[in-house]
C-alpha cells in the first residue's frame, strides 16, 4: 500500500510545474522539490541573478528530482523577456514579424533557444499565437506577430523550429487565443465575444495548422461565450480541452493549464477547485507560479481528489503516463544540461543577439524603403 501511494504522489506531481521565490536552492526547496517530485519548475525574473546563479539553481533543482524536469521560462524577446538584464534584449515577435523575412523568423527562435539552453533551461513558453486584433492591443502590444492568422502561422512554425534546433521545447499560447479580449488574464477573467466560426478559421487557425509541431499547448484563462454558454475559462473547460484541442483539432502533446495563480482563473474559482477541475477538464499539466501556499494546496487537492474519487485517479495516471512517455521520448529531456555558461559563453550571446538585432533593424529599413 505505501508503494501504491508512492506512487500515486509521483503521479500528482508530474502534473504540476511550479514557481517559487528566491535566488538560491535552499533546504525548502529542496524538501518541496524531494517530497513532490514535480513535473517541472519555472524560473521568473525573481529568481534570476547572473547566468552562472541560475544554471547552479536549476542543476541542484533538477538532483533532487528522479525524473528529468521540464526546466521552463517565459521568454519571447521584447515585453516579455526574463534573461535581458543577464545577456542583452532581445527583439520583439511584433518587430521580427514586421521585417516579413522568413529567415529571420527561425533565427529568433534559435537565438532565444541558445540563450535559454546556455542558462540550463530545456522549456520556452513561446511563442505567442493570439491575434494581433485591435481589441487586445493594449494588453499584448508587441507579443503578438499580425491580425492575420496566416502570418502568425509562418512565424509560429519557423521559431518552434528554431527552437528546436537549440534543443528547447516551445510552446503554444494561448489557446484558443486572447486576440479579441481587451483585459489581462493576470489580473481579470476576459471574456472574448467571438462567435464559433471566427474563432474556428482565424484564433484557432495556427493551433491547428501547427498541431505536430508544439510540445505543449498553453490554455488560456480566457471565457468564450458563444462556445461555452457561459463564462468559464478555457483553462478548466472540458469543451475547450478535450471536446475541441484534444479530439476536434486532433493535437497529440502535452495540454497546459496557464497559471492557476493568476486572477482570470481565480475569478470564476479557487485554487483547489482550478486544479481538480483542470485535470477534469483534460489539462495533463497546470502551472501554479506565484505563491508557495498556493503549489501546495494545489497539489494536496489533486492528491487527495485522486485518492477518494477512482475515476479522478485514472485521469491522474493517464495524464502522468502521458507527461513520462513524452519525456522518455524526447531529445531535448534526454540531453545532459548545458556547462556553467562562463564569461566567454555570455560574451557570444550578446554578439549574437546584437548581430540578429541589426539584422532585423536592416530588414525592417529596406522594407520601409520598398
Amino acid at each position: 500500500m505505501k508503494k501504491s501511494g508512492s506512487d500515486l504522489r509521483s503521479q500528482v506531481g508530474q502534473l504540476i510545474i511550479f514557481g517559487f521565490e528566491g535566488t538560491e536552492f535552499t533546504p525548502e526547496l529542496c524538501n518541496r522539490l524531494s517530497v513532490m517530485q514535480p513535473g517541472g519548475i519555472i524560473l521568473f525574473k525573481r529568481n534570476l541573478v547572473s547566468p552562472q546563479q541560475t544554471h547552479a539553481l536549476l542543476r541542484e533543482s533538477q538532483k533532487a528530482v528522479a525524473t528529468p524536469m521540464f526546466r521552463c521560462v517565459d521568454m519571447e524577446g521584447g515585453l516579455v523577456d526574463r534573461l535581458k538584464d543577464m545577456i542583452a534584449p532581445v527583439v520583439s515577435t511584433s518587430q521580427v514579424a514586421a521585417t516579413k523575412v522568413k529567415k529571420l523568423y527561425r533565427e529568433h527562435g534559435r537565438l532565444l533557444g541558445e540563450e535559454v539552453r546556455a542558462l540550463g533551461f530545456n522549456v520556452d513558453f513561446a511563442p505567442v499565437m493570439d491575434l494581433g486584433l485591435e481589441s487586445s492591443s493594449k494588453v499584448l502590444a508587441s507579443r503578438t506577430v499580425s491580425a492575420s492568422a496566416k502570418e502568425t502561422i509562418v512565424y509560429a512554425k519557423e521559431l518552434l523550429e528554431g527552437l528546436k534546433d537549440q534543443h528547447v521545447l516551445g510552446s503554444g499560447k494561448h489557446f484558443p487565443g486572447l486576440g479579441g479580449s481587451s483585459l489581462d488574464s493576470h489580473v481579470d477573467l476576459p471574456i472574448v465575444e467571438r462567435s464559433w466560426k471566427q474563432l474556428w478559421a482565424e484564433d484557432l487557425l495556427p493551433f491547428r495548422q501547427l498541431k505536430s509541431k508544439m510540445p505543449f499547448v498553453m490554455v488560456a484563462h480566457c471565457a468564450y461565450p458563444a462556445v461555452t454558454k457561459d463564462k468559464t475559462p478555457a483553462s478548466i473547460s472540458k469543451k475547450w480541452m478535450t471536446d475541441i484541442l484534444r479530439k476536434k483539432i486532433g493535437y497529440r502533446g502535452i495540454i497546459l493549464s496557464d497559471d492557476l495563480d493568476m486572477g482570470g482563473v481565480l475569478a470564476a474559482t479557487s485554487i483547489e477547485e482550478a486544479a481538480t477541475t483542470c485535470i477534469r477538464a483534460g489539462a495533463d499539466s497546470f502551472l501554479v507560479c506565484q505563491k508557495e501556499d498556493s503549489v501546495t494546496r494545489a497539489y494536496e487537492a489533486v492528491l487527495h481528489e485522486a485518492e477518494r474519487d477512482r475515476r479522478f485517479r485514472e485521469l491522474v495516471k493517464k495524464a502522468a503516463r502521458r507527461i513520462v512517455a513524452y519525456k522518455k521520448r524526447s531529445p531535448e529531456l534526454k540531453r545532459k544540461m548545458a556547462p556553467v555558461p562562463d564569461d566567454k559563453c555570455i560574451d557570444k550571446l550578446r554578439r549574437k543577439n546584437w548581430e540578429f538585432t541589426e539584422e532585423v533593424r536592416l530588414a525592417t529599413n529596406r522594407g520601409l524603403a520598398m
